[in-house]
């Protein structure tokens, strides 16, 4: 048996029939035959008992209603006074059911509006306030649980993130770039340290923080790709599109590169018209951004499967940090593999 069978869905289904089970049962348990002496009209009685067990089967409904519509609508936004008005035209629908129920099983004329409010208010009042609470103490403990399993994600794939960035073989290729610039003294020997320099800083030091500027990520993606073209030099051309204003915008550090980094990867070696192209463009606060590469499949799957992360995680990763708010497609078709991101930066 697992070790989390207690928080399968079937269980908690099960709990939840048990306890209803109870409640439900709890005035027919409750009930003695010795007390009718007590009463003038035992039929009469019996019809009350009947109309109440009926009226008690709306509290689920009523339940269920709160704690998994109204509650999340209204009361977590702070929504009380629609809140409140919802709550009384709930009540005026369990009254006029009651009243149909009074007037289908109890043989009395007159149906005492002021004495059946006085009846199903503390039951109403007391199903309202204890799915209030379950749904309060249901969505704290999923938000728990999500800031656990972001922390444990991000414990998980920060070594794997930074061996990704900080891979010895291409800052052994800058190196040597380096030292062949400088003896050829050539102007751009200067520029390539600063890239490489602030490249290095971003990755050491930037990402500390949760988020980071959008504008500063786009810098770091721009550092990493010309240094990568001058490594390569024509062998692969590269494509670059950046919105030029991407704005005030914020996003979890390092969360573009691996697909950038994925696409120099495999996107370069034995591959017939090798070629990348990468796009981002930021419109109303929607992020998208595209990378595609050249590739070939069998050269592909002898890379080094330890180096860089894959998009698993990397999928993983978006999941847990933006949920429903962004989309990922990665595709082949026709020689190029692509990878659409979408993210709502809002």
């Amino acid at each position: 048996m697992k070790a989390g069978w207690y928080n399968s869905k079937a269980l908690r289904i099960i709990t939840h029939i048990a306890v209803w089970a109870v409640v439900l049962a709890l005035p027919y348990l409750l009930d003695s035959h010795h007390g009718m002496e007590h009463h003038r009209d035992e039929a009469l009685y019996r019809s009350f008992f009947f109309l109440n067990s009926i009226t008690n089967f709306l509290w689920i409904g009523v339940f269920y209603l709160n704690a998994n519509l109204l509650a999340p609508r209204f009361f977590a936004h702070r929504r009380y006074l629609p809140y409140a008005l919802t709550l009384i035209l709930v009540f005026g629908t369990v009254m006029a059911i009651h009243f149909l129920l009074f007037e289908s099983i109890i043989p009395l004329p007159h149906f005492s509006i002021q004495g059946s409010t006085a009846f199903l208010l503390p039951a109403f009042g007391l199903t309202i306030a204890i799915s209030t609470t379950v749904r309060v103490v249901q969505d704290r403990m999923e938000t728990d649980k999500l800031a656990k399993e972001r922390q444990a994600e991000n414990l998980k794939t920060e070594l794997s993130f930074l061996r990704s960035q900080i891979n010895p073989h291409f800052i052994f290729n800058i190196l040597n770039n380096l030292v062949a610039l400088e003896q050829l003294k050539s102007p751009e020997l200067g520029p390539t340290i600063m890239k490489l320099s602030h490249l290095m800083q971003y990755m050491l030091y930037e990402t500390d923080e949760e988020r980071v500027s959008l504008v500063k990520e786009v810098e770091y993606l721009q550092s990493y790709i010309d240094l990568q073209r001058q490594r390569f030099g024509n062998k692969v051309p590269v494509t670059v599109n950046f919105d030029p204003s991407p704005g005030l915008f914020e996003i979890e550090p390092m969360l573009l590169i691996p697909f950038v980094e994925n696409a120099f990867k495999h996107g370069v070696g034995i591959i017939e018209n090798p070629a990348i192209e990468i796009r981002l463009e930021v419109r109303e606060g929607i992020l998208s951004f595209m990378v595609r590469n050249r590739y070939n499949e069998a050269s592909s799957e002898t890379k080094d499967k330890g180096s860089g992360i894959g998009l698993g995680n990397v999928r993983r990763r978006l999941n847990l940090l933006y949920r429903n708010q962004q989309i990922l497609h990665v595709s082949k078709d026709d020689g190029w593999f692509t990878v659409f991101l979408e993210l709502n930066l809002h």
